[in-house]
Parts: structure tokens; sequence; C-alpha cells
């Protein structure tokens, strides 16, 4: 007994000093005080075509190189043979030849001709290696398409799905059609296109797609494609519905698309252009991706842009997530860190129509010639498209000079439409001069971008509280993410380091809602086996995806964005932003009349916390604490264990109009309650 009293006495005197060397804070939101409304658009979302984020990520086609048009024209194909073939009989590799398609228009000039001599099942075939892989789901229907001509042939495709390990794991037979000429003399030569589906019978991430040919004759095959027919809302030939639904669950207020660099260019040849964007896929010109060869350490050379997911696909996929579209276009300057190629402004008039052009394409009715294009793709509807960027990260008086001319032309067509305009990429001179000149302007959004240490993103919570209230021009955060490490590689991780850094500066964000109106992270997507930066806010494989800690943290802002912003203030009247390393802000929702409590703890010790609630507010009993930490700031999530970082939730009591609450350590809470 005299030993567990000790035991016991010891316990709380240890328990006193821990008490002790943890402060209470005490924080004051006045809820009858707002400051500011919260913008629809304030979270939202980046897309960009890097990391294999469109061709291998988010478009479903599983075939790389469909159409025989990258550069090399049959790099992700392979000619297969018998093993026991002999390499000097009479089906070589002049069997199947590459050639220009002199009488098709130069969109898309290339196919492959196969010749056959009584050619059986595993004489000859083509192998597809995918995108780092195909992804395969055991029971899940495949839908095989190819465009195919012929006049004389016999000929059968016998399809295989070929596992990591070499095994069948499903297949289909495709049998090309004779069409009789209208005279009835001989076979039509038009090129028609073939369909067949088979079911997978065993999943597998690392699968290939094998074409054997059987018959005699010669075939011509252009635009082989292979789908999963499980695409987001069921789209035949659609998107990857699982990257899909994780955008959806944020609940953005925007989709930023395409970009990123991907609008510059490595020179305006390779610039994106909106128009070669939509309409029959196998009539959109490829180009190639300028993440080919961008990064140094991360050469991708079968990487290129077939534009499957276009700008009607991004209209539509915004349209059904909730999220308003935001347009990015090239300004006629290609990217200034590398060819510097900049359009004479006497020249702009195909880049300015271009701006018009998808305006109309977007909004127009269906009477108009762009809005008639998007009624005939099955869209009869406006996207009711709001605000569209001009130009990203360009810098100098060329680029004011040319935003001037673009500002000219849409405000006289379109007055009410608002223009993001680009702050370049680094702070200093250049920086101080296009603010200068876009506040000049009146232009309504300044598109700044940060990739710093996670200190920095700490150190510059209060970076918008100085900001010019009574300007026009609104902030737009349109590219950040706190960097682990100084090189693009894979030692720049998505930690809890990283994504507890910014949930402290997104503090800052909300807390100046009435500066800051729109905020995204960036990059969006990344392969795990394709990626050329990091980090990047949703990992995937060929048939999984996961969100980083810095995904949930997104998550939770945008899940919870409230429509005021009311002060939180410490016993100075101050705002929280790092005092004893706390960070907070607080939102109301008139919609629902919860009050959003959210508070971060950036060091490696609990505080107990006490918030007074000011203003007409009913006594509550309980509310509601969702709460993102992990004790190691080296945590972070992955494909086989997702939820290493993962908010809780659950419900405690308050006390009337007071909240009383220990933050764990390392950590990002949410307090929510009925007011």
């Amino acid at each position: 007994m005299q030993k567990n009293t000790v035991l016991f006495l010891l316990f709380l005197l240890t328990l006193k000093l821990s008490t002790a060397n943890c402060q209470l804070s005490t924080f004051t939101v006045q809820t009858d005080k707002p400051i500011a409304d919260v913008a629809s658009t304030m979270w939202g979302i980046f897309f960009e075509d890097i990391n294999l984020g469109a061709d291998g990520g988010i478009y479903a086609e599983l075939v790389k190189n469909r159409s025989f048009e990258f550069n090399k024209p049959l790099m992700g194909w392979k000619i297969i043979r018998a093993k026991t073939a002999n390499p000097y009989n009479d089906f070589t590799a002049s069997d199947i030849l590459v050639i220009n398609q002199q009488e098709q228009n130069k969109i898309n000039p290339h196919f492959i001709r196969v010749t056959l001599n009584n050619h059986k099942k595993g004489d000859l075939g083509l192998q597809n290696e995918g995108f780092r892989g195909m992804g395969i789901k055991r029971g899940l229907k495949y839908d095989f398409s190819v465009s195919y001509r012929q006049t004389t042939s016999n000929v059968k495709m016998h399809l295989e799905l070929i596992s990591e390990k070499g095994e069948i794991i499903g297949s289909g037979v495709f049998a090309p059609n004779l069409v009789p000429t209208s005279s009835g003399r001989g076979f039509d030569s038009a090129w028609q296109k073939g369909e067949t589906s088979f079911i997978a019978t065993a999943t597998d991430s690392k699968a290939k797609f094998n074409i054997w040919f059987e018959g005699s004759g010669v075939i011509d095959l252009d635009f082989i494609s292979l789908f999963p027919t499980d695409t987001w809302k069921g789209r035949k030939g659609g998107l990857r519905a699982d990257m899909i639904q994780m955008l959806a669950d944020m609940k953005p207020g925007f989709i930023r698309f395409p970009g990123g660099c991907i609008v510059e260019g490595y020179n305006l040849a390779q610039r994106y252009q909106w128009k070669n964007t939509i309409g029959k896929v196998e009539d959109r010109q490829l180009v190639i991706n300028r993440w080919n060869t961008e990064i140094a350490n991360r050469p991708a050379p079968d990487y290129y842009q077939t534009f499957g997911l276009g700008f009607y696909e991004y209209f539509q996929m915004a349209e059904e997530i909730g999220a308003a579209p935001l347009p990015i276009l090239n300004c006629g300057m290609a990217c200034q860190f590398n060819t510097c190629e900049v359009v004479p402004v006497e020249q702009l008039g195909p880049y300015i129509q271009d701006a018009l052009d998808l305006i109309e394409f977007a909004n127009g009715s269906v009477t108009s010639k762009w809005g008639k294009i998007r009624a005939d793709l099955g869209h009869p509807k406006p996207f009711n498209m709001t605000m569209m960027g001009i130009g990203n990260e360009n810098w100098g008086p060329q680029y004011i000079e040319r935003l001037k001319i673009f500002q000219k032309a849409i405000k006289a067509k379109y007055p009410d439409m608002k223009l993001v305009c680009s702050s370049g990429v680094f702070p200093g001179e250049s920086f101080n001069f296009l603010d200068s000149a876009v506040r000049k302007l009146n232009g309504e959004f300044f598109d700044e971008h940060y990739y710093s240490s996670p200190k920095w993103f700490m150190d510059n919570a209060n970076k918008y509280d100085t900001y010019d209230r009574k300007s026009k021009t609104k902030i737009f955060t349109g590219e950040y993410a706190a960097q682990s490490d100084h090189n693009v590689s894979i030692e720049n991780k998505n930690n809890w380091r990283t994504a507890i850094a910014e949930a402290a500066f997104m503090m800052g964000l909300e807390r100046n809602a009435d500066v800051v109106q729109m905020a995204s992270y960036a990059p969006l997507f990344a392969h795990i086996d394709g990626w050329q930066w990091t980090p990047n806010l949703i990992w995937v494989n060929n048939l999984r995806a996961f969100g980083t800690a810095n995904y949930q943290v997104q998550k939770m802002f945008s899940n919870n964005k409230g429509s005021v912003v009311l002060p939180i203030l410490d016993k100075n009247k101050l705002p929280i932003i790092g005092r004893d390393s706390i960070f907070a802000s607080a939102v109301m929702d008139k919609s629902t009349g919860e009050l959003i409590i959210k508070v971060v703890n950036t060091i490696g010790k609990k505080q107990p916390i006490e918030i007074n609630l000011e203003g007409n507010v009913k006594s509550s009993t309980k509310a509601n604490l969702t709460v993102l930490q992990n004790d190691d700031l080296e945590a972070m999530n992955s494909l086989d264990k997702p939820s290493v970082v993962a908010p809780k939730e659950q419900t405690f009591e308050i006390n009337g109009k007071k909240i009383s609450l220990e933050l764990e350590q390392y950590s990002f809470s949410i307090i929510k309650l009925k007011l």
C-alpha cells in the first residue's frame, strides 16, 4: 500500500508539472461582428497534365500511343511473335509497317499496316505496354475499339490482357467487316470503326495488352483503344472514376485548367490550344507534353498529350462536381524560363479570338457559332463561365502590354467576365511591378504562386493582413505547396510537416477572405511510377489513389468553408497567428447556422485552450470535433497505408458560451456547433 501511495503522489506531481508547462490560451470569437464574406470560390483545384495527370491518369484510356503519332510511331508498342517462329521465314518485321496516311488529313497522319499470309493466332501480333502498365480489375468489362480499313482481308484479331506474370487475364475476338461498295463490285476501302468488349478474369496493376492476328490479307489499323467501363458517370471512353471522386469529395469552389506551364508551352508551337481539344477524340491533334523533358533527372520521353481530356470534358467535369470553371489561356508568350518567345502585339489577333470564342463556347446560345458546337457535343445549356486567366507565370512589360489588349477586347464584348492576371513567379521587383500595373488596370484577380519551406508558410500566415482592402483587385493564391526538400525529387515529400504548415498558412488566407477569394494547392495528381514533380496532392497507381496529408488539410478547409469570417482574437484583441505556436480562424455558415472554428497546434506538446463566444449565442451543450493529427512530422500516407494521417471525428461537451479543449500535439482541429 505504501508503495502504491508514493507512486500515486508522484503521478499527481508529474501531472501538475505537465499542466504548469502548458499555459492556457484564451481566445474570443465575436459571433455578431462578421468582417468579410467567404467567396464560394475560396478553396479550389488546380489541374495540370503533369506527373501523368491526364494521359495515364484521370483520362481512363489504357493504350499508350493509340494513333501511332509519337515521334517514334511504335513507342509503347512491341511486335510479338510465336516463340517457335523462324526469324528468317516469310513473315518478318516488314509485315507490320507504320506509314503516312497521305490521303488522310494531317491531324493524325499515321496508321499501321498489317500484311498476313495464312497466319495463325500466335504467329504475329502487337503488344501495348500501357502507361507504366495497365490497371485491370477482375470481373470488369473492357471496351476495345479500332479504326480500320481493308478491301481483300480475311482477318481476325485475338485480344488478350496479360498479367505482369505473363498469364492471360482476359480475352476477346474482333473480326473486321468487309463492306461491299454501292456498285456491288469489290469492297469499300473507307475507314470504319469496330468495337467489342470482354471481361477481365483477374486483377493486375501492371498488365499489358496483346493483339494477335489471324488470316490472310492486308489491313490498316489506327486509333487502337481500350477503356474500362467503370468510368466516371459510366461514360464510354470517359474519366477515371476514383480520381474524379476524390475531387468531388473536396467540394471545390473552382477548377483551374489546363495549368500551369502547359498553357505557355516550351515554345508557342507547343502551347495549349483549346480548339484542338474538342470534337471527336480521333480528330484531336496530339502534341508532346512539355514535361516530357522539362525535369532533367525525371525524363519522360513517352509523355504526350492526346487531349482525350479536353475542354468540353473539363467543363462537364467542373459542372458535375459543382465547381466553377477557371480556364487559363496563353497570352502570346511562351514560357520565359525556356524560349522567351513572344508574339508581336500586331499579331495577337488569333490569341484574342481564341479567348472570345472560348467564352462563346462556354456561355453562348445554341444559335451562336461556338454555342452550337457545344450543343452538338451534347450540352445545349451554357456552362456559365464567369472568369478566365490571361497567361501563366508571365512577367515584365511585355505581359502588361498584352494583358491590356486582352482586357480591352474581352471587356468590350463581355464586360462582366473576370480576369485572372499573372504575378510572375518570384517575389521582388518584377512582382511589385506587376502588382502595381494589374491594380491600375483594375484586374479582378492577381495570381500569386508560392513554393517554399514549411517555415516560410508558418511565418507568412499573416501575409495578407496588410494588403489593400480598398483595391478592386483580389488575390488568387493559385499555386502553393510547402516543400520538405529544395529539390524536385523523391526526398521532397508530402509529409505531415508540410501539411500542417500549409494549414497554418491557410488560416491566414481564410482570415483575409476580403482580400483572398481563391486558393489552390499545386500540383494535383501524380502517378507513383511516372511523376516529374514533387510534392503533389493526390498520388495514384494504375488501380488505386490516395490523398496525402496535404489533401486531408485541403479537404477539411473546403468542406468547412462557411460564408462569413468572424474575428477570433487573443486577450490583447489580436488575431491568433502563431502566438504559442497556435494558428486559428473562425467562420460562420449562414445557411446552417453553424459556427466553424479552425485551430492548428504546430508544436510537439498538447496545449489547453479556452474559447469564449461573444454575441447573441444560445447556450450549447455539445459540439463536433474533427482532428487531423500525428505525433511524427515525417508521417506520410501511402497506397498501402492511406490513413496514417486522416481526420477523426467525435462530439464533446461544452459549457454554454465557453469551449474548453486540449489541442493535440501537431494537430489541425475543427470545432463545429450550432449558434
